[in-house]
């Protein structure tokens, strides 16, 4: 069954075509804290990510990010970027997750807050 679904899917990692254009062409260059997998071509031209499990782009941190889109030669596994104290680690965009950022007094709320701030207007 993962077979198929490697043949036929591409959001479940990655399709047998990259996989076979990974075996005959890439150099693996390092992997991210989330277990993807960065490759680049011999010559060093091209450059592609292998997601572990879910094919979505926010889950590249932008360290690697700008690795993947040439803004900087070297990539994080050789020469990692300096952090600030104040940084936060890298997170992935959980809209439609349950990990989604829900305001107060949103409907998607189990229990709504009651507001303090707010009125609601009554003719006189």
């Amino acid at each position: 069954m993962k077979f198929l679904l490697r043949i036929l899917t591409w959001w479940n990692g990655q399709t047998l075509g990259v996989q076979l254009f990974t075996w005959r062409k890439g150099v693996k260059v390092g992997e991210d804290a989330q277990g993807n997998l960065f490759y680049r071509t011999k010559d060093g031209k091209r450059r592609w990510v292998v997601y572990n499990g879910e094919v979505e782009a926010s889950r590249v941190s932008p360290d690697w990010h700008g690795w993947l889109h040439h803004t900087w030669d070297e990539a994080p596994s050789e020469h990692p970027l300096p952090r600030k104290t104040w940084e936060k680690p890298h997170e992935p965009n959980h809209t439609g997750t349950a990990q989604a950022y829900v305001p107060a007094g949103s409907l998607r709320r189990p229990a709504p807050v009651a507001r303090q701030d707010y009125e609601a207007w009554q003719p006189e």
